[in-house]
């Protein structure tokens, strides 16, 4: 579940940024954008995967391409089902799209660690000291 709120907030906060750079319209309601956001996050969860899937011939012949286009096609399928939420053309949801995939991947990148769960980042003083015994290398080499 924290995992899917997670993803939710970084959706949120990447629409947010992308909105007035393409010229995406939520009427400046938070509820409208948080909606449309948590929308998305679902068409991208069960819609976008069958998609890929069936278009798969397509994205390997553009070399991925087709993904951006596919990714702008989700954008405005929000933008036709959610009322508050304008997607004006096709073009403004492929550049949408893009910044949208760019600042939700630098935000994911910058809150996960190694071990895939999301951890906010802080600085640790204490220092973990580890047991073992040190193997020193031969001096004469091999014999």
């Amino acid at each position: 579940m924290r995992h899917f709120v997670f993803r939710w907030i970084v959706t949120t906060f990447a629409v947010f940024v992308a909105a007035p750079i393409v010229g995406i319209n939520y009427g400046d309601r938070v509820g409208c954008l948080v909606g449309a956001s948590l929308l998305l996050g679902i068409v991208n969860a069960f819609i976008r995967p069958i998609l890929l899937l069936l278009s798969l011939p397509l994205i390997l012949v553009t070399l991925g391409v087709f993904i951006l286009i596919i990714n702008a096609l989700m954008l405005k399928v929000v933008g036709a089902i959610v009322p508050c939420f304008e997607v004006p053309g096709f073009w403004s949801a492929f550049f949408g799209a893009i910044i949208i995939s760019i600042v939700s991947w630098l935000l994911s990148a910058f809150f996960r660690g190694s071990d895939g769960r999301v951890h906010v980042l802080t600085h640790h003083t204490k220092v973990r000291r580890v047991q073992g015994r040190v193997i020193e290398p031969d001096e004469g080499g091999p014999r």
